[in-house]
Protein backbone atom coordinates (compact mmCIF):
# COMPACT_ATOMS: atom_id res chain seq x y z
CA UNK A 1 0.00 0.00 0.00
CA UNK A 2 1.23 2.95 -1.00
CA UNK A 3 -0.03 5.18 2.13
CA UNK A 4 3.20 2.98 3.99
CA UNK A 5 5.83 4.16 1.25
CA UNK A 6 4.94 7.91 1.60
CA UNK A 7 4.15 8.54 5.13
CA UNK A 8 6.63 7.84 8.17
CA UNK A 9 6.08 11.09 10.60
CA UNK A 10 3.75 10.42 13.24
CA UNK A 11 1.13 11.38 14.68
CA UNK A 12 -0.17 12.60 11.35
CA UNK A 13 -3.79 13.37 9.63
CA UNK A 14 -4.48 12.28 6.35
CA UNK A 15 -6.57 13.35 3.75
CA UNK A 16 -7.63 11.52 0.94
CA UNK A 17 -9.90 12.96 -2.20
CA UNK A 18 -10.97 11.23 -5.80
CA UNK A 19 -13.24 12.65 -7.83
CA UNK A 20 -16.16 10.88 -10.39
CA UNK A 21 -17.54 12.64 -13.09
CA UNK A 22 -14.74 14.31 -15.27
CA UNK A 23 -15.98 12.75 -18.44
CA UNK A 24 -19.77 12.93 -18.55
CA UNK A 25 -22.00 15.20 -20.73
CA UNK A 26 -24.26 15.82 -17.66
CA UNK A 27 -24.38 16.23 -14.01
CA UNK A 28 -21.97 17.12 -11.33
CA UNK A 29 -18.58 15.97 -11.01
CA UNK A 30 -18.55 14.68 -7.49
CA UNK A 31 -15.75 14.51 -4.74
CA UNK A 32 -14.98 11.89 -2.34
CA UNK A 33 -12.89 12.71 0.71
CA UNK A 34 -12.25 10.84 3.55
CA UNK A 35 -9.85 11.52 6.76
CA UNK A 36 -8.02 9.28 9.29
CA UNK A 37 -5.94 10.47 12.27
CA UNK A 38 -2.91 8.21 12.72
CA UNK A 39 -0.46 7.70 15.49
CA UNK A 40 1.99 5.57 14.09
CA UNK A 41 2.91 3.19 11.11
CA UNK A 42 1.87 0.20 12.53
CA UNK A 43 -1.75 2.37 13.25
CA UNK A 44 -1.89 2.99 9.04
CA UNK A 45 -1.04 -0.62 8.33
CA UNK A 46 -3.54 -1.67 9.77
CA UNK A 47 -5.94 -0.03 8.64
CA UNK A 48 -5.05 0.06 4.73
CA UNK A 49 -4.30 -3.53 4.82
CA UNK A 50 -7.39 -4.16 6.02
CA UNK A 51 -9.42 -1.92 3.62
CA UNK A 52 -7.29 -3.90 1.16
CA UNK A 53 -8.68 -6.88 2.27
CA UNK A 54 -12.27 -6.52 2.30
CA UNK A 55 -11.87 -5.29 -1.20
CA UNK A 56 -11.43 -1.56 -1.08
CA UNK A 57 -9.91 -0.33 -4.19
CA UNK A 58 -10.58 1.77 -7.46
CA UNK A 59 -14.70 2.39 -7.52
CA UNK A 60 -14.44 1.89 -11.60
CA UNK A 61 -13.41 -1.97 -10.79
CA UNK A 62 -16.19 -2.50 -8.07
CA UNK A 63 -19.79 -3.18 -9.29
CA UNK A 64 -22.58 -0.83 -7.66
CA UNK A 65 -23.71 -3.97 -5.69
CA UNK A 66 -20.19 -4.64 -4.51
CA UNK A 67 -19.87 -0.77 -3.34
CA UNK A 68 -23.02 -1.21 -1.44
CA UNK A 69 -21.89 -4.16 0.37
CA UNK A 70 -18.70 -2.86 1.48
CA UNK A 71 -20.17 0.49 2.54
CA UNK A 72 -22.31 -1.35 4.53
CA UNK A 73 -19.86 -3.22 5.73
CA UNK A 74 -18.09 0.23 7.15
CA UNK A 75 -21.65 1.07 8.48
CA UNK A 76 -21.01 4.53 5.69
CA UNK A 77 -24.01 5.65 4.25
CA UNK A 78 -23.56 8.09 1.49
CA UNK A 79 -26.42 10.57 2.37
CA UNK A 80 -26.33 14.46 1.41
CA UNK A 81 -23.70 16.61 0.09
CA UNK A 82 -21.56 18.59 2.45
CA UNK A 83 -21.99 16.43 5.53
CA UNK A 84 -19.83 15.24 7.62
CA UNK A 85 -20.04 11.75 8.45
CA UNK A 86 -18.38 8.79 10.52
CA UNK A 87 -17.35 5.45 10.93
CA UNK A 88 -15.58 3.14 13.19
CA UNK A 89 -13.28 0.74 11.84
CA UNK A 90 -9.89 -0.95 13.36
CA UNK A 91 -10.47 1.25 16.01
CA UNK A 92 -10.35 4.90 14.02
CA UNK A 93 -12.50 7.04 13.45
CA UNK A 94 -12.94 7.57 9.70
CA UNK A 95 -14.47 10.79 8.43
CA UNK A 96 -16.37 11.55 5.04
CA UNK A 97 -17.96 13.65 2.91
CA UNK A 98 -19.02 14.08 -0.80
CA UNK A 99 -18.67 17.22 -2.23
CA UNK A 100 -20.79 18.50 -5.90
CA UNK A 101 -19.82 20.92 -8.43
CA UNK A 102 -22.80 21.17 -10.34
CA UNK A 103 -22.74 21.58 -14.31
CA UNK A 104 -23.24 25.62 -14.07
CA UNK A 105 -19.92 25.66 -12.00
CA UNK A 106 -17.99 23.15 -14.40
CA UNK A 107 -19.32 25.47 -17.41
CA UNK A 108 -18.37 28.58 -15.90
CA UNK A 109 -15.17 27.54 -14.67
CA UNK A 110 -14.48 24.17 -17.11
CA UNK A 111 -13.75 21.03 -15.58
CA UNK A 112 -10.54 20.67 -14.46
CA UNK A 113 -10.73 23.72 -12.38
CA UNK A 114 -14.00 22.74 -10.88
CA UNK A 115 -12.48 19.27 -9.89
CA UNK A 116 -9.64 20.94 -7.92
CA UNK A 117 -11.79 23.84 -6.23
CA UNK A 118 -14.06 20.89 -4.96
CA UNK A 119 -11.25 18.91 -3.88
CA UNK A 120 -9.33 21.83 -2.00
CA UNK A 121 -13.02 22.77 -0.28
CA UNK A 122 -13.46 19.08 0.52
CA UNK A 123 -10.62 19.08 2.22
CA UNK A 124 -10.87 22.23 4.36
CA UNK A 125 -14.16 21.12 5.40
CA UNK A 126 -12.33 17.81 6.98
CA UNK A 127 -8.88 19.11 8.13
CA UNK A 128 -8.23 20.14 11.69
CA UNK A 129 -7.61 23.66 12.66
CA UNK A 130 -3.87 22.58 13.16
CA UNK A 131 -3.01 21.48 9.06
CA UNK A 132 1.06 21.55 10.41
CA UNK A 133 0.71 17.73 10.48
CA UNK A 134 -1.83 17.13 7.91
CA UNK A 135 -0.99 15.43 4.48
CA UNK A 136 -3.59 15.47 1.75
CA UNK A 137 -3.58 12.44 -0.90
CA UNK A 138 -4.32 13.27 -4.84
CA UNK A 139 -5.75 11.15 -6.72
CA UNK A 140 -3.94 12.32 -10.16
CA UNK A 141 -1.09 14.14 -10.77
CA UNK A 142 -2.26 18.07 -10.11
CA UNK A 143 -1.99 19.55 -6.54
CA UNK A 144 -5.16 21.64 -5.78
CA UNK A 145 -4.97 25.23 -6.48
CA UNK A 146 -4.11 27.97 -4.29
CA UNK A 147 -3.78 31.25 -6.45
CA UNK A 148 -0.42 32.27 -5.18
CA UNK A 149 -1.58 31.21 -1.12
CA UNK A 150 1.11 28.74 0.70
CA UNK A 151 -0.22 24.99 0.49
CA UNK A 152 -1.16 25.33 4.25
CA UNK A 153 -0.89 21.32 4.31
CA UNK A 154 1.56 19.09 2.74
CA UNK A 155 -0.06 17.37 -0.97
CA UNK A 156 1.02 14.49 -2.42
CA UNK A 157 -0.61 13.49 -5.87
CA UNK A 158 -0.29 9.92 -7.00
CA UNK A 159 -1.07 9.01 -10.64
CA UNK A 160 -3.56 5.97 -10.48
CA UNK A 161 -3.86 6.85 -6.95
CA UNK A 162 -7.81 5.42 -6.50
CA UNK A 163 -5.50 1.74 -7.33
CA UNK A 164 -2.72 1.99 -5.31
CA UNK A 165 -4.26 3.74 -2.26
CA UNK A 166 -7.20 1.88 -0.06
CA UNK A 167 -7.98 5.19 1.56
CA UNK A 168 -8.27 7.30 -2.06
CA UNK A 169 -9.70 4.21 -3.05
CA UNK A 170 -12.35 4.35 -0.07
CA UNK A 171 -12.83 8.10 -1.21
CA UNK A 172 -13.53 7.23 -5.36
CA UNK A 173 -16.16 4.68 -3.75
CA UNK A 174 -17.83 6.62 -1.69
CA UNK A 175 -18.12 9.64 -4.59
CA UNK A 176 -18.82 7.01 -6.96
CA UNK A 177 -22.09 5.70 -5.20
CA UNK A 178 -23.14 9.34 -4.30
CA UNK A 179 -22.84 10.60 -8.25
CA UNK A 180 -24.53 7.27 -9.43
CA UNK A 181 -27.80 7.67 -6.94
CA UNK A 182 -28.29 11.55 -7.76
CA UNK A 183 -28.00 10.38 -11.68
CA UNK A 184 -30.84 7.76 -11.03
CA UNK A 185 -32.21 10.52 -9.39
CA UNK A 186 -32.36 12.47 -12.18
CA UNK A 187 -33.57 10.05 -14.56
CA UNK A 188 -36.73 9.98 -13.17
CA UNK A 189 -36.82 13.99 -14.11
CA UNK A 190 -35.42 13.59 -17.71
CA UNK A 191 -36.01 9.14 -18.58
CA UNK A 192 -35.34 9.66 -22.01
CA UNK A 193 -31.61 10.49 -21.61
CA UNK A 194 -31.01 7.06 -19.89
CA UNK A 195 -29.48 8.32 -16.82
CA UNK A 196 -30.12 5.25 -14.82
CA UNK A 197 -27.92 3.68 -16.84
CA UNK A 198 -24.97 5.93 -18.21
CA UNK A 199 -25.29 8.37 -15.73
CA UNK A 200 -24.59 10.87 -18.07
CA UNK A 201 -21.33 9.35 -19.77
CA UNK A 202 -21.38 10.06 -23.86
CA UNK A 203 -22.91 6.26 -24.79
CA UNK A 204 -24.03 6.12 -28.25
CA UNK A 205 -27.38 6.17 -26.83
CA UNK A 206 -27.18 9.64 -24.52
CA UNK A 207 -25.80 11.62 -27.57
CA UNK A 208 -28.42 10.76 -29.75
CA UNK A 209 -30.96 11.44 -27.06
CA UNK A 210 -29.36 14.76 -27.09
CA UNK A 211 -29.48 14.87 -30.69
CA UNK A 212 -33.06 14.08 -30.46
CA UNK A 213 -34.54 15.99 -27.45
CA UNK A 214 -31.85 18.99 -27.07
CA UNK A 215 -29.66 18.99 -23.98
CA UNK A 216 -31.73 19.20 -20.03
CA UNK A 217 -31.07 21.68 -17.46
CA UNK A 218 -28.18 19.37 -16.14
CA UNK A 219 -26.11 18.91 -19.30
CA UNK A 220 -22.48 20.82 -19.70
CA UNK A 221 -23.15 22.99 -22.27
CA UNK A 222 -19.96 23.67 -22.82
CA UNK A 223 -19.07 20.31 -23.94
CA UNK A 224 -18.21 19.06 -27.26
CA UNK A 225 -21.43 16.88 -28.35
CA UNK A 226 -23.65 19.17 -26.03
CA UNK A 227 -23.02 22.65 -26.87
CA UNK A 228 -23.69 22.38 -30.57
CA UNK A 229 -27.80 21.39 -29.81
CA UNK A 230 -28.47 24.01 -27.21
CA UNK A 231 -30.56 26.87 -27.77
CA UNK A 232 -30.15 30.31 -26.99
Amino acid sequence: MIELKLLSDFPQEIIALDEVGRSPLSGPVVIGAVRVMIHSAEELGLLVRSLRRNGVKDSKMLTHEHREELLQKFKAPVLNYREKRSFVWKGLEVQYVTWEMDHVIIDNENIFQASMRGMKEAAEFLASEDKSRTTVLIDGQSKLRWSGEPHPWREIPIVKGDAKSPLIGLASIIAKEKRDAFMREMHLLYPQYGFDSNFGYPTPFHRKAIEEHGPCLIHRKSFGKVKEFVVE
